[in-house]
């Protein structure tokens, strides 16, 4: 298949590990081709939305990745029914340009599935999860060995312990993670920022600065890096 006939498809798209992963199977998809990321930012805060990572960041990311940013903003302290207008009003044109799917990183929340396929019906889109069903324990394993690298960025304290936040997700910390913990933190025990791996042309220059706590849970504050 030639890269004209591929299908056009949007990368639902958090600057974190499980849409990385998602991103890099879509690319070695010669039946696919990746017409832009779509992240939900914050404004206000100007961060990612849920993941607490810095515009600036995100927008180095997708240069990296050299690929189109479609940038959807929320309010703070959104309501469900103004994210789902911001995600729908983002989306129309886009699929008036012919692209019916959406590329979704999850692994196996049946519920967050559901969620996603009602939404994108009401876009008169689909889902795509290239990454669903498969073992997590398995698919960080993976992530690191392929040569991602990536930083904690938020941490759920109920879930895991707050000394996780801004660390880097390493074999190291995979084996420190405790037992009832998923490996790819699936459960909302962490997110992760991506700034290097083979989908990458270059690493995203990255610091680490102050870790606090924000509404019940934990974020390190990454800055670009000089």
């Amino acid at each position: 298949m030639t890269e004209a006939s591929a299908e056009r498809v949007l990368v639902s798209w958090s600057g974190g590990k499980d849409s990385s992963l998602a991103l890099r199977a879509v690319l070695a998809d010669p039946a696919l081709a990746v017409a832009g990321l779509v992240t939900t930012v914050t404004e206000g805060y100007d961060r990612i939305s849920m993941h607490g990572v810095r515009r600036s960041l995100l927008r180095a990311q997708a240069e990296s990745l050299e690929l189109p940013l479609i940038e959807v903003p929320i309010p703070i302290r959104s309501s469900n029914d103004s994210y789902e207008a911001a995600t729908l009003a983002a989306l129309e044109a886009h699929r008036a340009a012919g692209i019916e799917r959406v590329v979704f990183g999850d692994l196996f929340l049946a519920d967050v599935r559901a969620y996603r396929e009602r939404l994108l019906e009401r876009a008169g889109m689909r889902c795509l999860f290239p990454l669903w069903g498969l073992d997590t324990r398995a698919l960080a394993r993976e992530f690191i060995a392929a040569g991602f690298r990536a930083i904690l960025c938020a941490v759920d304290p109920r879930q895991i312990d707050a000394r996780f936040c801004g660390r880097d997700y390493d074999a190291r910390l995979l084996a420190e993670l405790p037992a009832g913990a998923d490996p790819c933190g699936e459960n909302g025990e962490f997110h992760t920022f991506v700034h290097a791996g083979p989908i990458f042309s270059q690493p995203v220059p990255v610091r680490r600065g102050e870790v606090v706590e924000r509404d019940g849970f934990w974020f390190c504050d990454l800055l670009e890096d000089e």
